[in-house]
Parts: structure tokens; C-alpha cells; sequence
């Protein structure tokens, strides 16, 4: 249990536990990595009317989730299977190295539903997103019994910490590893199959006026056979805006034409205002087998793959300059366009209906990758950041003498990362509703 040494703020004023205010409590849980109550039974809040709504309403929405698009179901399960499985991470390797966790939810907000289990506290929360798991003593400014301390998180060596602390993305990691050569051993890999298609069509623009489809493949522009994603870019550009071609297209086996009247090129760039039809264009794949060998070898070595691609999208995604580019409407390029669950949701239904399962897993071994990375950034509320704090800490400390840091100094980073969170979270819903992924 935790100590009852009464709260203070920033200033040292100290407060009573009744009229701590929002701000420091949610700059506790930011700080302790979850809940941060000193007492979990204290606040206990499961159970009744209040858990049966609750939980109610989130098997609701994944009845409707599923009613409205079977993959997608069936991609947000495995990710929040997946969530689990990083806290559990956290969990067993705490409990490994001797640590003391004292609760384990699912999911964040008021408890709906939980049960007890030695020291642990375990349950499911009112808001369907994220989940953690509390150890105690993650840095200066959290209480812990005396009795507790050397089984605090801050007093065990520095590599059980970074082990503890970095094990969800490991766990990302292998959850990712495991994806791909389930995938690879029953199915194999995509391979291209030479037919040029759209992979994306861009709403509003010539192409989706003039009725074209994501995954037409394109047989001919203007009489010409196409054989290649550049070359049918190069004949494009070969045009003027305001320019009317032919657009042959096999669509189910059968052959369609098209006309489409050419827009100018909005995206900045060595292409704005060039001819423009408002396509994405690639090769389609098939399913090519390989041994078991194989599989395990390229289920590592793609992961490489994966992880570079992923700190590119993170750039990406960060990159301010990109994301008002893409809500002022001045860049419709889908590959950079910041996402959220519910884009990547509405992607898996389109993923799930061209390629099946192993797509999805596919698709849901790269969002392991990118997550697992992100959470490392070296900055609070991230892992990353309490990794950091640890490096630091093992930095200053001398022999004999360890060193800790008030991490109240963090709280205005970890303020102003939050609030880059949220606001990458509304621009990204806002895309996904108003510009989705195709």
C-alpha cells in the first residue's frame, strides 16, 4: 500500500487528497504511467448499474464496428488484443525483476469492472482506449510505503528498469515478428504480378469524377499500352490541364473506358500545376509460397524493413508543416497523411476485402512496428521518456550514490506533448472522416 503523506503542490503548499485538482492529478498519472490513486479500493467505483452501461456500451460498439464492416471488427480485436499484450510486457517483467504492480486495466477512465488477485488489481475501464499497468515508485514524486521502497520501480538497477520499461515495444516487436511468419509459412509473401492499378483514387479529383476505382487496372491511356506505374505518370504529365484521354481499365475481368477531363496539380512541388488525375499508382500483387525456412528468415529481415519505414512515417506525421498542408487541402497525397485507429480501421475493410486475413495481419504487423517505435520517443508520457529519465539518472549517479531526478521539472514537456497529441488525434479524425484512406 502506499504511504499517506499528504500531497503538495508544485509551490510545496500542501492540500488535502479531497481538493487536489484535475491538473495534478492528471500530472500524476502522466508522470506514474496510469492511474496514480493511492489507494485503488479507496476509489472503487466498479460494479452496479454504472459497469453494466459501461461495459454494455462498448460490446455495442463493437456489435456495430463488426455489422458495419467485418474486418475492420476483426483488425480493432487483434489491436486491442495486441495493446494487451504490450502492458503485459510491462507486467511480467516487473514482476520478474521484483517489482510491485499493484493494477492492471484495460482500456482508461472510471473503473467498470475489476477483481483482486494477490497484490494486483485487475479490470476493464469506461473508455475504449489504451490500457496500463501501475508499478509503484516510477519517479521522485511517487509515495510509497517504506516498506514497499525496494520493490519501487526507482529502486532497482538500471537494467531492470530499462528492460521493464522498454518491454512493451519488445513485446510490439515480436508480436510483429510473429504476424509476419504466420503469414509468410500458410500463405507467403505478395508479389507483384507485372498489371499496373490504382491503389488510391483521390476524392474530387478528375479521376473520381470520371468514375474510376481504387484497383482498376489500367490497360491503356489515349490508345497507349501501359506498363508501368512512371510511364503512366509520364503520359499524364505529357498533357495539359484541361486536357480530355481515354482511360481503359480491366475492372473484374471486364474492359471499360473512361474519359477524363485532366485537373492542374495542387501539391507543392516540382509537379504543381502540371497535369493532374488524381491517382495513386502501383503494380498488384498475388500470393507467392515460400518454405518455412524462408518465412522465419524474411519475418526478421522485413521487420528491418518495417522499423525504417515506420521512423519515416513518424516524421511524416509529426512534420506541422505536413499536417496543415493536408487540412488546408494544399496536399492530398494519402502515403503522408496523418491517421488515427479510426483511418487505419477504415483502411483494414478495404485491405481485409482485396486480400483477406493475411493482409490484415500484414497490415496489422506494420501498425506493431510503428507503435513499438513511437512509444520509445525519449519524452514523456511515452515509455521512451521514463527511459530516458533512467538513462539520465544512471548518468548522474556515482558509486554508491544514486542519483534522482525531479521529473516535476518534466511536467511542461510532458504538458506540451500531450497537447501535440491531442491535436494530432482531432487533425487525424478530421482526415479520416473527411479525406479517408482508400
Amino acid at each position: 500500500m502506499s504511504t499517506t503523506r499528504t500531497p503538495e503542490t508544485d509551490d510545496g503548499a500542501v492540500v488535502d487528497d479531497a481538493d487536489r485538482s484535475t491538473f495534478h492529478k492528471f500530472r500524476d498519472e502522466i508522470l506514474a504511467g496510469g492511474a496514480s490513486e493511492k489507494d485503488p479500493e479507496a476509489d472503487d467505483t466498479t460494479g452496479g448499474i454504472r459497469a453494466l452501461v459501461g461495459l454494455g456500451v462498448i460490446a455495442l460498439l463493437l456489435a456495430a464496428l463488426a455489422f458495419w464492416s467485418w474486418w475492420a471488427f476483426v483488425f480493432v480485436v487483434l489491436l486491442i488484443g495486441c495493446i494487451f499484450l504490450h502492458e503485459l510486457g510491462h507486467f511480467a517483467t516487473a514482476k520478474w525483476t521484483g517489482m510491485k504492480a499493484t493494477q492492471f486495466f484495460l482500456f482508461m477512465g472510471p473503473k467498470l469492472w475489476s477483481f483482486k488477485r494477490g497484490e494486483t488489481e485487475y479490470g476493464v475501464r469506461a473508455y475504449p482506449v489504451g490500457a496500463f499497468v501501475r508499478i509503484i515508485g516510477m519517479n521522485n514524486l511517487d509515495d510509497v510505503d517504506p516498506a514497499d521502497e525496494p520493490r519501487a520501480y526507482r529502486s532497482k538497477s538500471y537494467p531492470r528498469r530499462m528492460l521493464v520499461i522498454t518491454a512493451g515495444s519488445l513485446m510490439h516487436m515480436l508480436i510483429a515478428v510473429a504476424l509476419l511468419f504466420g503469414v509468410y509459412s500458410t500463405k507467403g509473401t505478395l508479389g507483384p504480378t507485372g498489371d499496373v492499378a490504382f491503389s488510391a483514387i483521390v476524392d474530387g479529383g478528375p479521376a473520381a469524377n470520371a468514375g474510376l476505382q481504387p484497383m482498376d487496372r489500367v490497360v491503356s491511356l489515349d490508345g497507349t499500352e501501359v506498363t508501368s506505374p512512371d510511364q503512366f505518370v509520364s503520359l499524364i504529365q505529357s498533357h495539359t490541364p484541361g486536357d480530355i484521354v481515354s482511360v481503359v481499365v480491366d475492372r473484374d475481368g471486364e474492359q471499360r473506358a473512361f474519359v477524363v477531363g485532366l485537373g492542374s496539380n495542387p501539391n507543392q512541388g516540382p509537379t504543381f500545376g502540371k497535369a493532374f488525375i488524381g491517382t495513386a499508382t502501383g503494380i498488384t500483387n498475388e500470393w507467392q509460397g515460400m518454405s518455412v525456412a524462408s518465412a522465419a528468415k524474411h519475418s526478421v529481415t522485413d521487420l528491418g524493413t518495417a522499423a525504417w519505414q515506420s521512423v519515416g512515417g513518424v516524421v511524416k506525421v509529426l512534420n506541422p508543416v505536413n499536417i496543415f498542408e493536408h487540412l488546408s487541402g494544399a496536399n492530398t497525397d494519402p502515403a503522408t497523411q496523418p491517421t488515427t485507429v479510426v483511418g487505419v480501421s477504415r483502411f483494414s475493410d478495404v485491405v481485409g476485402g482485396e486480400i483477406g486475413f493475411g493482409g490484415i495481419l500484414v497490415l496489422l504487423a506494420g501498425v506493431n512496428v510503428f507503435v513499438g517505435l513511437l512509444n520509445l520517443f525519449p519524452v514523456l508520457p511515452f515509455d521512451g521518456g521514463h527511459a530516458a529519465i533512467a538513462t539520465y539518472e544512471r548518468i548522474r549517479s556515482r558509486k554508491g550514490k544514486p542519483y534522482r531526478a525531479d521529473v516535476s521539472k518534466m511536467v511542461p514537456v510532458a504538458l506540451a506533448m500531450m497537447g501535440i497529441l491531442v491535436f494530432l488525434m482531432f487533425a487525424g479524425l478530421y482526415l479520416d472522416i473527411a479525406r479517408p484512406l482508400k
